[in-house]
Order: structure tokens, then sequence, then C-alpha cells
């Protein structure tokens, strides 16, 4: 069944899936297209043109529904209630300690055994608005995962007539926990993850980045990137260094890290910007939060079946996740993830697509 909501030139429609999952098709006045799922609230597909007009998707996905629903690499998903690493999956507050779940070596990554990427999110289009919204909400029990708190979480994702998907954050706690969303897309400027990643070029507006140890925990250090592989400060070619004998490349098989971005102030400001030679596509990364993991898709393992039959090779895909560190909870010199009751938590990322 598919359902179509139109507002002047652009446009959502909806289609019915099984078992209460629908994906969303969100169209601006000039066919830039992203298409949203109610599970996991995830980015199943973003069609963008190259430099010749030839519109292909720029983001890997899965090639049918159930892959979706027993997925390992977290594609396109919203993830949450702590994006990235905590230690031991442990954390202090208000001098309580919580013990959450561990589901990667002993520590919790990307929320836990059942995080929001698992989840059937409840789905609304925006009504009123000149650019075609879709609003996406959750609630997580109190102790869901080990988390402290009733969190309430909506994501909206927007499409712009600018060719910009602007995914904003809200939610609400009635107990004080811990918060760290963020997406989890894979991108592909090619428009085909046959290609690997490594001819893209890479800007990331930060001096200092959190190195980790062997299992991607941030050591507390907030290091220079100045004559490392890991400054982007300045375009670089993915593949220039990233097999370079360097101990933190060693530790992730390439880049996994989080990057300290420079200016932040609370407000939208550049992160980040991703160009394909090949084809002219352009994508910019714009954030409110402190940090952006850069994920060159290492423990992509050629199991996994994606769009058009392509299995995932190493480096089909990137990911540029806006967030906050990798373990704040337990590094009191990062930016605090603290959600007090009366709060409001708040995120804005943007990926603006474009091409020379």
């Amino acid at each position: 069944m598919k359902i179509s909501t139109t507002e002047g030139m652009t446009k959502i429609v909806t289609e019915h899936l099984e078992n209460d999952i629908d994906v969303f098709s969100l169209t601006n006045q000039k066919g830039f297209s992203v298409k949203i799922l109610n599970y996991g609230a995830a980015i199943t597909g973003v069609d963008v043109p190259d430099r010749h007009g030839k519109i292909e998707d720029v983001v890997l996905g899965h090639h049918n529904l159930m892959n979706f629903v027993g997925g390992r690499f977290y594609l396109g998903a919203t993830i949450g209630r702590y994006a990235n690493r905590i230690a031991g999956g442990r954390f202090s507050l208000d001098g309580k300690e919580y013990q959450l779940s561990k589901n990667n070596n002993g520590n919790l990554l990307h929320g836990g055994v059942k995080g929001f990427d698992k989840k059937i999110w409840k789905a609304a289009v925006v009504q009123g608005t000149e650019n075609p919204s879709l609003e996406l909400t959750l609630i997580s029990p109190d102790g869901e995962e080990g988390f402290p708190g009733n969190l309430e979480t909506k994501v909206i994702y927007t499409v712009t007539n600018d060719d910009e998907l602007k995914i904003e954050y809200k939610a609400f706690t009635d107990k004080p926990t811990i918060i760290n969303l963020t997406n989890h897309t894979y991108f592909n400027l090619t428009g085909s993850p046959a290609n690997s990643i490594l001819d893209h070029v890479l800007m990331i507006n930060a001096d200092k980045f959190t190195p980790t140890d062997s299992q991607s925990i941030p050591t507390g250090e907030i290091a220079d990137v100045e004559n490392t592989p890991m400054d982007f400060r300045k375009p670089f070619r993915i593949g220039d260094r990233i097999e370079e004998n360097y101990k933190q490349l060693e530790f992730a098989k390439g880049y996994d890290h989080n990057w300290v971005l420079n200016n932040f102030n609370g407000s939208v400001r550049k992160a980040a910007a991703l160009y394909d030679p090949s084809t002219g596509r352009c994508m910019e990364v714009l954030t409110d939060q402190p940090g952006l993991q850069f994920y060159s898709g290492n423990y992509l393992d050629g199991k996994l079946q994606g769009k058009n039959g392509i299995c995932y090779q190493a480096r089909s895909g990137l990911c540029l996740e806006c967030q906050h560190y990798p373990n704040s909870p337990n590094e009191k010199k990062f930016p605090s993830v603290i959600l007090r009751p009366g709060q409001e938590y708040t995120q804005t990322t943007i990926y603006k697509f474009s091409v020379v």
C-alpha cells in the first residue's frame, strides 16, 4: 500500500511493508529523495545526481526487510541511548553506579543488545511545513539496557530544497540519565558500494581527536592531529594514509575514531566535507555536536548482501557520525552527556549534497 502526501512540489510517499514497518520517501522540488524506515528510524536510501545528472543511491542498505531486522552493522540506523562505547558498560551518576548491557568485548556499544536501532518507532508526517518532514517517536522504559529513567526520544527528518537532509533529535527523561544520539548511515558517493571509499576526499574541521586503546575505548587524552594520519584539516584522499604504520590505525584496522570538532558552542557549524572525484558528488556535514566519529567501514566482511545483490566488503562505505565523545560518562574532561528531568536534549545534524 502506498500513500502519497504532497505539499506543493514536495511530497512524502508511505509504503507499508509488514509487521507495522513502513518506509517513507521524502522528496523535494528538485527530485532529491531520502527513504526512511520506521524500524530503527533508519535512513535506507538517498538519491543524488552526479555531475552528469545521473541519479544514484549513495547509502548502503539491506536487500530485504529481514536483513534490516537482523542487521549487525547498524546500516542507516538511529543509535541510542548511547552511541559509540562505554567502557565496561559501567558509569556513575549522582553517586550511584549503573551496569549497562555489554555487547562488545565487555563494553557497551551503540545502546546495548537491543538499542534504538532494533525498535519500531512511531512515525507521523509533519503537517503544514514547506519541506517534507517526518517525525519518529520512541519511548525507552526505565532500566532498559540498564539505563535509568523513562526516556522519550523524537527524531525529525526533513528534506529541504537546498538538497539537505536535516536530522533533529529531541529527548526528555523523568530521572537523571545519560544520552548520546547519532545516525549510523554508511555513505558511498560513487553510487555503487562495489567501489571502495578509498578514493573519496575528506576534510574534518578538527585540530584534535580522542585516541583509543585496542578496544576502541578513549584513553582520556585529547591529542593533536598535526603530523599524524588523523589530520584532515585540509582535504585528503582517504586511502592515502589508511594503511600507515600508526598504532591508532592498527587498533581499528583503519579509521574508527572521534574527532574533537573546532568551535563547539552549541551552534550548527561545518564539521566535515566529503567529495568523490569520479562522480563530482559532494556532501557537507554540519552539526551542533562536539564530536564526529569517522568510520571507514573496516569491519564490513563481505558476508552481508546489500542492495542490487552487492556484498559489502571492508570500506564499501563510510560513516560520519555527529555525537558526543565515546565513554564520556567516565571521562570528566569530556563534555557532559547528562540529561536531567525538566531539561530537553536537542541535537541537529545536516547532510548537504551538491556536485562540482
